[in-house]
């Protein structure tokens, strides 16, 4: 099959979720022997034409100029550009700022959409804004030939809201089995003697809350805050907790490496995600034997069940904090990991996307 890749900023990754399941599905689908293509910014830092085997087209994005109204532009050269390749299948990544342009996708190729989180759930977004992402949706689902999940919330979700099928595939990690501690001298912590806090600077992903409750615990323990925090919102919780010399702000690290040993060797993990489906970052954290502690919504309990513990308000942040111990709950650091080898393995999940493509493929295009 002649398979394209879009509604992402590019490969290798750089940025998030999407654009490391981009990376690791590509390659994947060129070494089952398909001809696979996908869509990078035109300043994403990888300029080859090809990654293991993937062909790489790179589009102008004038994002870095226009800021989110650029994506709409990048997303619309994209799909003008998919038009003359005589694709069989066309895999989008989200929806947000592409389902507008959905008139313009080829007629002969399958669409396939990934409808990622409840966006217009997102605080950042305004009333305006927050109602354009509910129609962009609607777009999405209508204009496509088939739809996949990654979350069993989200299923149920479009299920309800459109009466429409979608097909349940969750995000994937990779196993880390090789610790290395002297990575944590680069961060100045000693391994199992800090915590961690790994998201977006954005309200719904509950940095606050979780620093609040370290705060209102009076817990010393470094707490390593990793995340892009040159922002609005950076500036003003890096403000907030300036006098607070236990609380660290270290800014983006996209180094898996380096993100698996912090996550390995750190004593609380904490996941504060509410809006979303499979979070990626939970994933990988479940697989380098973290000890997590996650906002409490349907979304993380589908995937940590009963193997974590959860928090609404400082003040549960602070209990756990208070009472809670890892060396006494090794038991759910293995059940995740054993979660990530039996049920979220990226093999297994590269394969059900694949398997869904055949299906697809085989299918008559009726649209849904």
């Amino acid at each position: 099959m002649k398979i394209a890749i879009l509604g992402t900023r590019g490969i290798p990754n750089h940025y998030s979720g999407f654009e490391q399941f981009a990376e690791f599905f590509s390659v994947f689908l060129v070494e089952k022997g398909h001809d696979v293509y996908v869509y990078n910014s035109h300043n994403h830092l990888y300029q080859e034409k090809t990654f293991n085997g993937v062909n790489i087209i790179h589009q102008y994005d004038p994002e870095y100029k226009l800021g989110t109204f650029g994506q709409f532009i990048y997303d619309f050269n994209c799909i003008i550009d998919s038009r003359k390749r005589d694709f069989d299948i066309i895999l989008q990544l989200g929806y947000t700022s592409n389902s507008i342009w959905h008139f313009l996708l080829p007629k002969n190729a399958i669409i396939i959409t990934n409808m990622d989180g409840l966006e217009w759930k997102r605080t950042k977004y305004s009333k305006p804004v927050q109602q354009f992402l509910k129609f962009a949706e609607k777009l999405a689902v209508k204009s496509s030939d088939f739809l996949i999940s990654d979350s069993l919330g989200i299923q149920t979700y479009i299920n309800s809201k459109y009466n429409v099928s979608s097909t349940y595939i969750a995000y994937g990690a990779k196993i880390f089995k090789t610790p290395n501690e002297e990575i944590l001298k680069e961060y100045n912590v000693q391994k199992h003697n800090y915590n961690m806090i790994m998201a977006r600077f954005e309200p719904e992903n509950n940095i606050e809350t979780i620093l609040d409750g370290i705060v209102l615990a009076g817990n010393e323990t470094t707490t390593l805050v990793l995340g892009n925090h040159k922002t609005k919102y950076g500036d003003y919780l890096k403000n907030k907790f300036k006098s607070f010399n236990s609380i660290r702000f270290i800014g983006a690290e996209f180094d898996i490496n380096k993100l698996n040993n912090l996550r390995y060797f750190s004593n609380f993990y904490f996941h504060g995600h509410s809006v979303g489906g499979t979070n990626p970052s939970l994933l990988e954290a479940m697989a380098s034997n973290a000890f997590i502690i996650a906002h409490d919504n349907h979304f993380n309990k589908a995937i940590l069940k009963e193997n974590g513990y959860y928090f609404s308000n400082p003040s549960d942040v602070k209990n756990i904090l208070d009472t809670i111990k890892k060396n006494d709950n090794l038991q759910l650091v293995q059940n995740n990991f054993d979660a990530i080898e039996n049920e979220f393995n990226w093999d297994k999940i590269n394969g059900e996307y694949l398997q869904l493509f055949e299906e697809c493929n085989s299918k008559p295009k009726a649209g849904i």
